[in-house]
């Protein structure tokens, strides 16, 4: 293995920039060249590639976002998109590939290796939604998880101000575990999230119990699902069971940007060695990740066909906390 290269596709994630980082370091002190492709797979199709050496990583641990950039490309859904990227990574002359991406990225990763004889391919998981299955955490989920946390800490102190009920909408299409923790740890009285059935009139009795009590404010965290702004009609339906003041605030993309947390520097530190180091040792077709405090390989197929679940105790803790 002489040459590697190096993508960021789906949404970007804080600390992308330190996993790749990791990766060059690591491959430059086993004397490989690395190439960064640009753009994700739409640059990947096209070999948009520029030469990754320290003076191009220098600096780059603090910032949110991908200096490589990233999109979701539309050739790359079709056979023959992947088929260009193959020929791409052909005519780059690369012996490996680093994939930095979500579900989305390794189902396209494993549609490339089907269609084509291709370079070995090793994936790390970067998702603020964290829902890839086969590692515990993803890149940026922690840096995510404290601005919804932050927010849900600022809107408190005008809704206890006001007497008033709050809907924080996070981002997570199909899975709530951004929604869960920041939850708990904004000591919220409701959680709307996608693997639970919402039922407005318990939300609503619970809610009016806790006025009745003397609580002063109530905050309701609703991870986005498959419609965001799906708060206002939520709200809309609480407003017909409680005579109570609300609001709605969606924190949409502001949770992905900005610098990473120390969790997801040293998590994309981690990740990015050893996803060089899999492609040393000869693997391909899997991911890298951090399941029980230590490193993991899953095949890329597993990483999007298997549902991440998610963690029952912390669903169980946030029923005995919001009481």
């Amino acid at each position: 293995m002489k040459r590697i290269g190096i993508l960021t596709s789906g949404g970007d994630a804080p600390g992308m920039n330190a996993c790749i980082r990791a990766a060059v370091r690591t491959a430059l002190a086993n004397d490989l060249t690395v190439a960064g492709i640009r753009r994700g797979y739409a640059g990947l199709i096209e070999g948009d590639a520029v030469p990754l050496d320290r003076a191009a990583i220098r600096n780059t641990i603090h910032l949110g976002g991908t200096i490589l950039e990233t999109s979701r490309s539309q050739d790359f859904y079709t056979k023959e998109g992947r088929l260009k990227a193959a020929t791409a990574i052909e005519r780059m002359g690369l012996d490996g590939v680093v994939l930095i991406g979500g579900d989305g990225t390794f189902h396209g990763a494993s549609l490339l290796a089907a269609d084509a004889d291709t370079a070995p391919l090793v994936g790390v998981p970067g998702s603020i939604d964290n829902d890839v299955y086969g590692t515990d955490y993803c890149i940026g989920f922690d840096t995510a998880a404290n601005c919804a946390v932050e927010a849900v800490d600022r809107i408190r102190d005008t809704a206890r101000s006001h007497e008033r009920l709050f809907f924080i909408e996070v981002m997570g299409r199909t899975a709530g575990f951004l929604a869960l923790e920041s939850g708990i740890a904004g000591g919220a009285e409701e959680l709307v999230i996608p693997e639970e059935e919402v039922s407005v009139a318990r939300m609503s009795e619970h809610i009016r119990e806790g006025f009745t009590i003397g609580k002063k404010s109530a905050i309701v965290v609703v991870a986005e699902g498959k419609t965001p702004g799906v708060s206002f009609q939520i709200a809309r339906e609480v407003r017909e069971h409680l005579d109570l003041d609300s609001r709605v605030v969606i924190l949409g993309h502001l949770q992905r940007g900005g610098p990473p947390t120390l969790r997801d520097r040293v998590l994309g530190s981690l990740l990015g060695v050893a996803a060089v180091e899999a492609l040393l040792e000869g693997r391909s077709g899997c991911m890298v990740g951090e399941a029980g405090g230590a490193l993991a390989c899953t095949p890329l197929e597993e990483t999007w066909r298997e549902k991440k679940p998610l963690n029952e105790n912390l669903r169980r803790i946030f029923a005995i906390l919001s009481g």
